[in-house]
């Protein structure tokens, strides 16, 4: 009798390992590399904290991207599928969620966030599962050190605060600048020391580094402080939801510089809570939904048809580019494979993207420019002013000067490696000068 129910055992068991195995060969979403079923996608975002219209645009471009991809045929004949979560834009949450879509849900690669505290916090358990991530946007330098499956398709904080302090200090002729960051966002950290290292090397003074926290309620100490001082530029790194607070706050206490920052600044929202304020700000940013270029109009024809006719901001062109860009290289790579997947994303170069042309270097960053914009709050619009391309990238030459190409806004008011071309900035420079001696 015991020989029986051990031997009864041994078949039940040989049945149900069977039973398992016939399970996951029959599945018709997989996160393997075996190139069958649907691939399946993680997207992370913010979408009920700080940043939630960071998290929105950036969901809205992915899902535009995929929608396109899968009408066209897929990707080498299978669909893609995304399986997004909310991170409620905290770090320890976002690190949550990525472990969830990589153990449970079994996604073959992340994108995502926005946020670089975010995006840092989740790297990590990309980089240990040998899953690629790739994010849309954050820019802080140290994302893609966590190893060698993270990746991004934006510029770096580096080039973007050194990019307005350059614009600072030669178009808008600054001699001295004030900083107001956010204490507690490594993306705010580093732009302000971008920002003052470009700054100063370029014969400017900063004044003041004030800080505050996405939490605080009120300003107004930090800016009477700067106020005391009579900076000729006021650079704020934060993001939109303290930013037009700020701006609000500066201009009731008479500070009339101009206001300088970054893509932070980025979403519908800003001008809600910014107003008239934002008048005389300028922002780095990576795209301009108001470039006549064709290809972007067309993005954004597509995407407000799509979205209640909200215009896309450069966080869902720069999420609808990581989206074709991973698409891209999953064909490439013949499959979702992670190692192939991986090597397929490092060789991206030269990809046509909405926001420029994408090419991928040794560090996992892109190398592509950067578009100085001036925020109109009476059309709420975001203007582009000046290009600023990085070490190594070309601007175009005088014959194109006034042509677009790949996403890029080009005129003859470019900065290509550090040199400033000025021909249609001197009325502007006039006009913002006086107000500076005025504001002296």
């Amino acid at each position: 009798m015991k020989n029986f129910f051990l031997a009864f055992s041994l078949i039940f068991s040989i049945l149900l390992s069977s039973a398992c195995v016939d399970k996951s060969a029959n599945s018709t979403t997989t996160g393997s590399g075996d190139g069958s079923g649907d691939i399946k996608v993680g997207v992370y975002v913010d979408l009920t904290g700080q940043t939630s219209s960071f998290g929105q645009s950036t969901k809205n471009g992915i899902q535009l991207a995929v929608d396109e991809i899968n009408a066209a045929g897929g990707v080498n004949g299978r669909k893609m599928t995304l399986v997004i979560e909310d991170d409620q834009g905290r770090p320890e949450q976002a690190k949550t969620v990525v472990e969830k879509l990589i153990k449970q849900d079994k996604v073959v690669a992340v994108l995502g966030e926005v946020a670089s505290s975010n995006t840092l916090a989740a790297a990590p358990v990309a980089q240990e599962a040998k899953i690629p991530m790739i994010t849309p946007s954050s820019t802080n330098p140290r994302v893609t050190q966590v190893g060698d499956h993270i990746f991004r398709v934006c510029f770096l904080d580096d080039f973007q605060g050194s990019s307005i302090a350059k614009f600072a200090a030669n178009n808008l002729s600054g001699k001295t600048a004030a900083i107001l960051g956010d204490v507690n966002s490594d993306y705010s950290k580093g732009l302000t020391e971008f920002f003052e290292k470009e700054f100063t090397k370029l014969g400017g003074r900063v004044v003041a580094k004030e800080a505050y926290t996405q939490t605080d309620p009120d300003f107004k100490g930090q800016l009477t402080k700067i106020r005391n001082l009579n900076p000729d530029v006021l650079y704020v790194p934060g993001y939109y939801g303290q930013v037009g607070i700020i701006a609000r706050q500066a201009r009731e206490l008479g500070m009339n510089m101009p206001l300088l920052g970054g893509d932070g600044w980025d979403s519908p929202d800003l001008w809600n809570l910014g107003g008239e304020a934002l008048k005389n700000s300028y922002i780095t940013n990576h795209y301009s939904a108001d470039d006549p270029n064709p290809v972007i109009q067309n993005f954004v024809k597509t995407y407000k048809a799509k979205f209640n006719n909200v215009a896309p901001d450069s966080l869902a062109a720069l999420a609808y580019d990581s989206a074709k860009v991973l698409a891209d290289a999953i064909k490439r790579a013949g499959g979702t494979d992670s190692v192939k997947l991986r090597d397929a994303i490092n060789a991206t170069k030269d990809f046509a993207g909405v926001t420029g042309t994408i090419s991928i270097n040794a560090e996992r960053n892109a190398v592509k420019p950067a578009v100085v914009l001036e925020v109109n709050p009476a059309t709420k619009q975001l203007l582009p002013r000046t290009t600023i391309y990085p070490e190594g990238m070309s601007a175009p030459t005088a014959a194109n000067s006034n042509t677009m190409s790949n996403g890029n806004m080009m005129n003859s008011n470019q900065i290509s490696n550090g040199n400033m071309m000025n021909s249609s900035m001197t009325n502007s420079n006039s006009n913002m000068n006086s107000t500076m001696n005025a504001n002296r």
